[in-house]
Parts: structure tokens; sequence; C-alpha cells
């Protein structure tokens, strides 16, 4: 079904079981993301709220909660869609198989944007404080928007063609912010908008800024879609949703006339605001920093609006589901992209941009002694590639050591690299460098380092797999777990200061260079609390990549810099306690989780399912 709005999903979601309708008044503040949350941490339906305390307006949430949900929704046009990118990939596919690629000129029509006179959009008005201002952690800097669709233009070649439609969030009171005239716009690091916005700048001149909310589901997802730099997300949105967007001019404005709501506004050169705190997709939040400002136009709604919206914090929540969705549509284009490569993953338990696993082909020396080569050229591809360019630990292997290697099956490619990897000469650090918006283990906003670790050639070691029994610690240090094999997690007391964890680490290296067996154990984490971090996979890959600063937190026995190349003997040690730096991680309301429990129990709404 290609749907025009969120009403019409959201039919044909309970049409087919996909929904649960909650009647009682819910409270935005806290109450709603907290049930969103459980429902999809319990795999449940999407979930419409009928009576949200303080708006006229329904909202829904988790319509992309999981992924054969979101390959329902997008049923009729999901194939399609990846025929066309199988096609750029490889377009000799055509002759082989022309029959497969029939639809492809229908997807195409759909791909270009509908300019129209008119449309639901504009059937009524409304204000700031009247939408559902939903608030999900209980530190955040107030409500904001949560599936936000931000359109801008550059101002230099202004035109739909060039446009950018991205998922910034949107701050819509709190702070310094003037109710119902100004809300806040935050953007990261290497963001299409901040070239628009530049560039506005440069002029002298206000950025035009319209965010869309609801219409077609492929809406949302085309804002977080990493597209090839120079199309618009415009036209993937037309081609998945089976229905050309249609837009609109209003008073120098650009409005998707299918969007259930419509806020314009400008942003003014050089103005910002303190943004923040919000509880974000790492798992921490990230904290009050000035941003651009948006002085609010016009807020415009159709007759029958719902209010989507999503809650993150960390992972896996609802986002992860367009993770999973994006790499099953976009990877036949990984090998194209950058040669060499054979599959990427960014590593949604780690918050996404932390960690990226690589598998790469290593042909530079076939008949020589293996090691990585190739391997460091394909990584310096990756680091600029998209998004990417955010991570701060990438490791890489080679493909022709075991092409059954699959790079989601996380503990088995760990265990791969970590038999096969050299401290001695596969560590490769990048410091003074960016790294994601949202992650504060860095230096500073947007600053921190990148580690590569290049593995190649036949396995070096067999892995330890329980803690050894000769293994005696030093006082600062106590509760020894295997996370896997190979992985050690010892429990430090709490992080005070750079020099007082060198010197920690210095005795502790000391103590592992004499255990037996020691080449067995290649890593070592350092966590604040080992049994937590050593429970399940997901527990380790959070708090080993989100703590960790690469350039200041990785220690090594037997360490050394030769010739500017640091390396060890190993174990390699990666202190990943919280600094006092990091922001605060994301902890629940107590008293909102025990209002939710009671939608569980026998007779309420989420009665069977959380």
């Amino acid at each position: 079904m290609n749907y025009s709005c969120t009403k019409e999903l959201l039919n044909d979601l309970d049409r087919h079981g996909h929904l649960v309708r909650i009647k009682d008044e819910v409270d935005p503040n806290l109450e709603m993301a907290e049930i969103q949350r459980r429902v999809y941490a319990a795999d449940g339906p999407a979930i419409f709220f009928e009576n949200v305390k303080g708006s006229f307006f329904p909202a829904a949430s988790n319509i992309f909660g999981t992924l054969d949900r979101a390959r329902f929704i997008f049923r009729n046009t999901l194939s399609k869609i990846q025929r066309l990118i199988e096609l750029n990939a490889d377009p000799f596919q055509f002759f082989k198989s022309p029959h497969k690629y029939i639809t492809l000129p229908a997807t195409l029509w759909h791909m270009l944007p509908k300019k129209v006179s008119s449309g639901p959009v504009f059937q009524h008005t409304t204000t700031i404080d009247q939408l559902p201002g939903i608030k999900c952690w209980p530190d955040d800097g107030g409500p904001f928007i949560l599936l936000p669709q931000v359109f801008s233009e550059d101002p230099v070649r202004p035109g739909i063609i060039r446009s950018n439609l991205g998922m910034y969030r949107i701050q819509l009171t709190g702070n310094e912010y003037l109710t119902n005239k100004e809300i806040g716009l935050h953007y990261q690091i290497r963001r299409d908008i901040g070239g628009h916005h530049a560039a506005a700048i440069k002029q002298n001149q206000p950025l035009r800024v319209s965010i869309f909310v609801g219409g077609p589901p492929s809406h949302a997802f085309a804002a977080v879609m990493p597209l090839p730099e120079g199309m618009p997300e415009v036209t993937f949105a037309g081609g998945l949703a089976g229905r050309r967007f249609r837009y609109m001019k209003k008073n120098g404005f650009t409005l998707s006339t299918d969007a259930d709501f419509c806020i314009t506004g400008t942003v003014i050169a050089g103005e910002t605001k303190p943004e923040g705190p919000f509880g974000d997709h790492l798992g921490y939040y990230s904290l009050a920093h000035p941003f651009p400002v948006i002085h609010v136009d016009k807020v415009y709604h159709r007759a029958n609006a719902v209010w989507p919206f999503t809650v993150v914090g960390r992972p896996p929540q609802e986002d992860t589901v367009f993770g999973q969705l994006i790499h099953e549509i976009t990877g036949p284009m990984v090998p194209k992209s950058i040669p060499g490569v054979e599959a990427i993953h960014a590593v949604d338990a780690a918050g996404v941009h932390p960690l990226l696993l690589a598998i790469g082909r290593e042909r530079y020396v076939p008949y020589d002694l293996r090691k990585p080569r190739e391997l460091l050229k394909i990584s310096n591809a990756i680091l600029g590639f998209g998004a990417c360019a955010l991570a701060k630990y990438l490791f890489i292997t080679a493909y022709e050591d075991n092409p059954r290697l699959d790079i989601h099956h996380i503990k088995d490619y760990f265990q791969h690299v970590l038999e096969r990897v050299d401290w001695r000469t596969d560590l490769h650090f990048q410091t003074e460098s960016t790294i994601d918006t949202l992650d504060y283990s860095g230096t500073g906003l947007n600053e921190g380092s990148k580690i590569v670790i290049a593995a190649a050639g036949p396995v070096k070691r067999q892995l330890m797999t329980s803690v050894p029994e000769s293994l005696t610690l030093p006082d600062e240090f106590s509760h020894p777990a295997m996370a896997m094999p190979g992985v050690l997690v010892i429990e430090a007391k709490p992080f005070s200061d750079m020099n007082t964890a060198e010197a920690e680490i210095k005795i502790l290296t000391q103590y592992l260079n004499a255990l037996d067996k020691r080449e067995t154990l290649p890593l070592v984490v350092l966590a604040d609390d080992a049994g937590f971090t050593a429970k399940t996979l997901n527990n380790f890959l959070w708090t080993t990549f989100t703590r960790s600063n690469p350039s200041h937190d990785i220690y090594g026995v037997n360490s050394f810099i030769k010739f500017k190349h640091w390396g060890c003997e190993g174990p390699l040690i990666i202190d990943a306690r919280l600094k006092p730096h990091h922001a605060p991680p994301l902890i629940e309301n107590p008293k909102i989780t025990s209002r939710v429990d009671e939608l569980g129990k026998k007779g309420g709404a989420l009665h069977g399912i959380i």
C-alpha cells in the first residue's frame, strides 16, 4: 500500500494486527517515551496514543519497531528500490535479467518531485505549545521533535533538486527559547544542512528551514538514509513511497503538502542559544551547547494529523531498525563505493559511530607472508566515506582468511581478529581528529582520536576462555571476568585523573606480564563494573567503545614507540571507565516506570505486550 499520511499508515497497521491503541490520557512528560521503550523491547506493535495530555493531537510511535514491520510498511516498493540500487552497483545485471527491472521506469518516475499548488497540510494552523511536547529522559532540556524531517535548500543554488532532508533534532521549548517564537536546531558535525547554513552565513542572509512531521513513512526514512552526495533525499522518499514527493512554495518556504505537520522558520546568521541536554543514541546525555535558533513563521497541519515520534537511548532502540533496513537496501553499493571492501558494519550496540567492523581484500602481495597492506589503504578510504568519518575504532580483517566470516556475527568476528592481530604492528592511530558530536569520550566537542586495528594472515594464538587461576591483580583492580574468548574485563576503582590512571595501569601491566600463557589473552578492558560489562555482548560493546578515547585510553604490556609507531607485546588494555568529562548515562525515572508497569497488568492497555 502507498500511504499519503500517518493516519492511512496506522489504519493499515491496525487492519493487519500491527497496532495497539491507548485510549487513556497519557503524559508526554516521560510517560509516553517509557511506554515506547518498553513496547519496543518486547517486540511489540506500533502504538497509537489517542489522548495526549495537553495537546489536541494524537500521537504514534514504534511504527518501525521491528524489521518485519518496516518491510511490511514498504512491501510494495522495497524490492523495487533494491533493484534500482543493484543496477546502480552493477549495470550489467540488466542484460543478465532484464525482466527483473521491468518496474524501473515507474520507480524513476516516482522519484521526480512534484510541484503542486495546494495540499492537505494547509488545512489548519496551530502553535508550537499545542503540539505533543514529548520529553524522553528526566534531564532533557525540554520536549523535542523526535522524527523530524528538516528541509533546507542551498542558498547559492536554490531548488528542490539541490535540497537536503535530514533528521536533525528540534527542541520545542525550554532553555532560553521564546515560546511559540523560537525553537532549537541541533545538527551534528558533517551534516549536509551545515553546508547550507555556512553558505547563508557567508552571504549574511537568513536560512529558510521547513520541518515536516509525518506524511508518508518513506519521508522519515529518507531523512536518515545515507545517500550519495548530490542526490536529494526527496527523490528517494518518492521512490520508496511509490508516490512522488509533493511540495509547494509559500512565503519563500518549501512545504511537503503530504506532511501531517509543517513548521516553517528562519535561522539568522550567527545567532545561537543553548540547546539540550538530550538523551541520545549513545546511551548518554548530549549536554547543552550553543546551536542555531529557528525563528518560527507558521505551524501548519492537516485535518487528520497524527504526531509520529520515536525514542532514542542506549541501543538497541527503534532507530536500530532504520540501520538494519538501510543495510538491506545499500549492501550492494558498498563494494562499488570503496574498492576492495567486502562489508562494513557500524555496530549499533556500541552507539553506531564509535565502532566500525570491516572486511576487505588483501591482494597486494599474494605470494608473500601475508600481513595488512591493502587493508590499510582501504581503512583510510573507509574513514573518509560519509558518516564513517566519525568512527573511533575501525577493526578490519582480510576476506581471504575466512570467506565465510559474517560481519554481523560480532563474537565470531572478534575471535577471528583476536586470533590474528599483532599488537606490535597492527595498531594505527589518528590523534587530534574529529569524532561524533554526541560522543563525550574525546578531548572536546567533536574532538577525539581514532584507531585502525588491521589484522590479516594465519592464526597466531588460541584464545583464553576462562579466568586463569594464576591471575593476581594489584589492590586497585578486582573481579576479573571473561567477556568472550580472549577478552578479560577487570574492575577498577573509579577514574580520578590521567596521571593516576597511567600510574595504576603501569603497575597492572607488570602483573599481566607475569601471567602464564598471557599470549592467549590479547585484550583486557578496565571497567567500573566488570560483572555488568562481561555479562552480555551488548554490555561489552557499549561500555568499551563509548567510554574510551583511543589516544588517551589505550595501554599495553611492554609498550614501545619505534619510529613514531606505538605498539605493545600484549595484552592490549582499554580503559573504559567513566571519566569526569564524560556525559552522564541515561537512567529512567522509577516513578514513571512503575506507572507504565500498571498498563501491563490485566485490564491495562498493554496487558500481554509488556
